[in-house]
């Protein structure tokens, strides 16, 4: 997942369906500030290319990001130069500081496999809160809304460069399993890639329990950037249990 030929067209495809990641960061940035109003540190887990990541450093005195995946954390640090671009596990991982917030966007944490993999995601991400510190994580579908069968088109075109990406998504045990197929056209030629992701339709009630024994307040708010909603929580002044 995430290799380099899927970096670099990842946000184009994106792009052709209206997403603004900029807007979203501002959306997220009230959210964050509506519970902590004196927020001033962000850190985006699983902040991919960056692009949320260019606004939120416009947003917050002191950004920083997390990425697992090379190619993707490649193009971060090339468009966001001197802002901290971490490599990382969300699952796992040590960043030495806490942030008045941590972000967890475009529903990143269904790439992992198991509730105890989601669990120990919430629970890194809140040890890098400060208290009273808020933790933001769009999740994937909850399995009572996986379509089975479900097919996706998009069709991008911008700068000399057509790409068309085709999904097509079924059920595997907990999971979404999505076949996509891309079609890339440019000045060198066309040519053609498959990735397949597995999404794991963590419910409602798993998530909140993860927030919760994380040592934060679990709300749920319907909607969200991709119509999934987000999980919002508030660090408490203990530690997480």
């Amino acid at each position: 997942m995430y290799g380099r030929e899927l970096a670099e067209v990842y946000e184009s495809v994106y792009r052709s369906r209206g997403k603004d990641w900029g807007a979203e960061a501002e959306d997220i940035a009230r959210t964050v500030r509506e519970r902590c109003p004196g927020a001033d540190t962000l850190l985006d887990v699983a902040c991919g290319t960056g692009a949320h990541l260019s606004t939120f450093r416009t947003l917050f005195a002191e950004a920083e990001g997390l990425e697992i995946a090379a190619p993707m954390r490649r193009l971060a640090r090339q468009r966001l130069p001197g802002t901290p671009v971490h490599a990382g596990d969300m699952r796992d991982f040590t960043l030495g500081r806490a942030y008045s917030a941590v972000v967890c966007m475009f529903c990143a944490i269904g790439y992992l496999e198991t509730v105890a993999d989601m669990r120990a995601a919430v629970r890194s991400m809140a040890q890098h809160l400060e208290p009273g510190g808020v933790l933001v994580v769009e999740p994937w579908w909850f399995p009572e809304r996986f379509i089975e069968g479900y097919v996706a088109g998009d069709l991008a075109q911008e700068d000399g460069r057509t790409v068309a990406r085709v999904s097509h998504s079924t059920r595997q045990g907990r999971a979404t399993r999505m076949e996509v197929r891309f079609t890339v056209g440019d000045a060198a030629g066309i040519r053609q890639f498959t990735e397949t992701d597995v999404l794991t339709l963590f419910t409602r009630e798993e998530y909140t329990a993860a927030f919760l024994d994380a040592g934060c307040t679990a709300e749920y708010l319907e909607g969200g950037p991709t119509g999934r909603g987000l999980f919002v929580g508030v660090r408490g002044t203990g530690s997480a249990g």
